[in-house]
């Protein structure tokens, strides 16, 4: 397992990152964790302005947890901006949302996800989808450095 692959998950809702942290613990998954509460925020970490300036404290994550349905910036508007930046667009986002709008995972892939998960709704499911993500991301694949 690659556990210096950092993970950035964006989500508003504070239980479901309790619960995706939990999930990760669950399955003994030691890659340090950040979390940004909307898509300006997401920005702002990704391009280390304001509260994120410290690159070393900040850095690019390996991979990004983007859920759609945010205030501020939404996850599509992010997405859209990170994938269209030279700088950013090679990070995998992964979106991870409660929307089954088949709208949103059209314009998500158009948009260049790299993948589209509707988020569980048991621990027991949440664990299984973390151990998955893991498996594939974190020890499968070969990621952008």
């Amino acid at each position: 397992m690659n556990s210096e692959i950092q993970i950035l998950i964006a989500d508003d809702d504070s239980e479901d990152v309790s619960l995706i942290k939990e999930a990760l613990n669950e399955n003994k998954i030691v890659n340090k964790v950040q979390r940004v509460a909307n898509g300006e925020e997401l920005m702002d970490y990704l391009r280390n302005r304001g509260n994120y300036s410290n690159k070393e404290k900040y850095p690019l994550p390996g991979i990004i947890m983007l859920d759609l349905n945010m205030p501020k910036m939404d996850g599509r508007e992010a997405l859209k901006e990170i994938k269209g930046d030279a700088s950013l667009c090679t990070i995998p986002i992964i979106i991870f949302t409660t929307s089954s709008n088949e709208k949103d995972l059209n314009l998500s892939y158009q948009f260049g996800a790299n993948s589209y998960i509707s988020k569980p709704v048991t621990f027991y499911s949440m664990v299984e989808l973390m151990r998955s993500i893991s498996n594939y991301w974190l020890q499968t694949v070969e990621l952008p450095s």
